[in-house]
């Protein structure tokens, strides 16, 4: 990975490592994000508990999510904790760096295409878009998302039209999913024709929702938004359009949340 920061990280800040040496009460490792940057964790910080062999969990090569503990600029020390990240931290800082990662592939196909050295090119779409951003794929994302004109950073025009092609075929806008059962009981004359009324009130409430009949008197219902809190009020309105008509009409109706 190109990327590096400049300067020091902050306390707290969760960081990639690499571990360049393993000893008996500590281990040494560089700061992929940084330049220049190590730092230390002591066999204290590397798991809770005795630890009775400190290799049984870190080697050389092996990449670790730490957290900052202590910084000394004036002597460059870096002190790191492994025990401090919980896994919650650990996967959105993996993905974080994936996501990165993903985001110079799209720059290196740029390079390609324009028959240059990856490097160069990286330099020219980072240096700009790194004032404004703290990392290149959070501007990509935003290209996607909100329709971001690169060119708006200072990024060359004729970059510019070639980069937001290849952003735009690679990244999908991000999306969220969340469904239910509906739990369907008629007792008028009229049931099936209810129900049916019912499912198509829900149906007009958003494009973004669909219902499947699963069998047994129960419906599968799904909705598919860009964030939790807009898919969160498709199912809202859907459910009780047809709780309401069902229950004004002779009937009864169970929703059944899915897990997230």
């Amino acid at each position: 990975m190109l990327f590096r920061r400049q300067g020091f990280p902050e306390e707290g800040e969760l960081v990639l490592c690499t571990v360049t040496n393993v000893q008996f009460h500590s281990v040494f490792c560089n700061l992929d994000e940084y330049e220049k940057k190590s730092g230390m964790i002591h066999i204290s910080e590397v798991s809770p508990g005795r630890i009775r062999n400190i290799r049984d969990y870190v080697k050389e090569g092996k990449k670790v999510v730490c957290a900052i503990l202590r910084i000394n600029e004036e002597r460059g020390h870096i002190d790191l904790s492994l025990r401090r990240v919980n896994e919650s931290q650990k996967r959105r800082k993996t993905d974080e760096i994936k996501q990165e990662q993903k985001a110079e592939k799209i720059v290196e196909m740029l390079a390609t295409e324009l028959k240059k050295k990856f490097e160069d090119v990286y330099k020219e779409v980072s240096k700009p878009i790194l004032k404004d951003y703290d990392m290149l794929h959070l501007a990509f994302d935003e290209v996607v998302e909100s329709d971001l004109k690169l060119e708006s950073l200072g990024l060359d025009k004729k970059l510019v039209d070639k980069l937001t092609v290849i952003i735009k075929d690679k990244i999908k806008p991000k999306e969220v999913m969340i469904s239910g059962d509906f739990t369907i009981k008629s007792y008028a004359e009229d049931g099936l024709d209810v129900v049916k009324t019912a499912l198509q009130n829900a149906e007009k409430v958003s494009k973004q929702l669909s219902i499947k009949y699963e069998g047994g008197g129960r419906y599968l219902v799904k909705v598919i938004a860009k964030e939790y809190k807009e898919a969160e009020d498709i199912l809202k309105k859907a459910t009780n359009e047809v709780t309401s008509y069902v229950e004004n009409h002779e009937g009864e109706v169970v929703f059944e949340r899915h897990e997230k």
